[in-house]
């Protein structure tokens, strides 16, 4: 979700947003939170301090080595892949920069790509998707699920950490990290994220096989590609097809699942005691705060007033849903746009010009405030792991 053409970002820059999209991702940020509390433990919490010290190191660990493998894997594909080197070398962008920029971006889910098109320019090159895939998830959807079996895998094959991996795995409750879960939940997440992406390519396959959408590739290149699309719809946002000329249906199934939450699982994840408390804690809450849809919902009517002057003016880009849609994917913190037709425009339009930007870059200044806030709130929500939109 850019206001600008990627490419116009220099070398320097395009390392620079790495880094700030690297510290900002939710593993490095929990990682952090992990390392702040260490000193909050007193001395007798001497088990608790030393396992929680010892996942904080864990999470490390899981970063630089899931990272340094990305980089390394996209560079290597790229640089032994011949139209996938021509497509960089057209655009003047350095391979390491690229493969350093799309690793983080797809990694902590920011959906960034240095090219304008996002991954549209590379979509006959399936295992390119197939590389980034796995970063996707790991990084997000079955990162908890992950994090659980690397620690079990350290406790199994080191003996030295083996207590505190025990009190890791037995105690997911006392350490109170958000992404260490029980191994049912843990179970449910990768079921959960299995279906959602299911459900995906089913439809995807039914609905938009011989569209214009996916026009151009063959059967194989369009089974990757639609994989690659399902996967990146519950958070990353990285993209191989043009959306607005996706099918309706196909819209509002991506609408439905940009706003689930990461981590949404069945509602039996917890024992009948958990759920007890998770009610009362919900109760309490809703008695003082509005649902999260009637928060985007405000958000929606607050952009709506903002843009009243577009939507009267350009009625054919500024549609009702298309401003939801955009909404949803800062909640969600996806990135998937619309984007802006000229040619759809009743006014002026041979004096427009079409960029390959998100529609909120034609959006007014007030506006594009509130998509901050819309982003912010997104990010800064607390994770439901129910089925519940409320």
């Amino acid at each position: 979700m850019s206001t600008i053409e990627m490419e116009i970002l220099s070398n320097p820059q395009l390392i620079v947003v790495s880094i700030l999209m690297f510290i900002g991702g939710e593993v490095f940020t929990s990682m952090v939170g992990l390392f702040i509390a260490q000193n909050t433990f007193n001395n007798d919490e001497h088990l608790l301090h030393h396992s929680i010290m010892f996942l904080s190191f864990i999470i490390l660990g899981y970063l630089l080595v899931i990272n340094l493998l990305g980089i390394a894997m996209v560079f290597l594909y790229i640089s032994l892949v011949s139209n996938a080197h021509r497509t960089l070398k057209s655009k003047g962008l350095n391979l390491f920069t690229f493969s350093i920029f799309t690793t983080i971006s797809s990694f902590t889910n920011c959906g960034f790509i240095p090219t304008n098109e996002n991954m549209l320019v590379f979509n006959k090159n399936p295992g390119l998707f197939l590389v980034i895939i796995p970063f996707v998830i790991l990084g997000n959807t079955l990162f908890p699920t992950c994090l659980r079996f690397s620690i079990w895998v350290l406790g199994k094959c080191v003996n030295k950490v083996r207590d505190y991996c025990d009190y890791l795995l037995k105690n997911t409750k006392e350490i109170g990290f958000h992404h260490l879960v029980s191994t049912r939940c843990s179970f449910c997440l990768v079921g959960t994220a299995f279906g959602f992406v299911v459900i995906q390519v089913v439809l995807f396959f039914v609905m938009e096989w011989n569209t214009k959408s996916l026009k151009g590739l063959n059967p194989y290149e369009k089974t990757i590609g639609v994989l690659f699309q399902s996967v990146n719809t519950r958070q990353a946002g990285e993209t191989i097809v043009n959306l607005p000329a996706m099918s309706t249906v196909i819209l509002i199934v991506i609408t439905v699942i940009m706003y689930l939450p990461p981590y949404t699982s069945f509602p039996f994840v917890n024992d009948e005691e958990e759920q007890h408390q998770q009610q009362k804690r919900k109760r309490k809450i809703a008695k003082k705060l509005l649902s999260q849809l009637a928060y985007i919902s405000i958000f929606v009517i607050l952009i709506c007033i903002t843009e009243r002057k577009s939507m009267k003016e350009d009625p054919l880009n500024f549609t009702p849903f298309n401003i939801v849609f955009e909404v949803i994917s800062a909640y969600g913190n996806v990135g998937y746009t619309m984007g802006y037709n000229c040619k759809l425009r009743l006014k002026d339009g041979a004096n427009c010009e079409d960029k390959w930007y998100g529609f909120v870059g034609r959006w007014s200044d007030a506006g594009k405030t509130i998509l901050i806030v819309v982003m912010l709130f997104g990010r800064l929500k607390r994770y439901n792991m129910g089925w519940k939109f409320s």
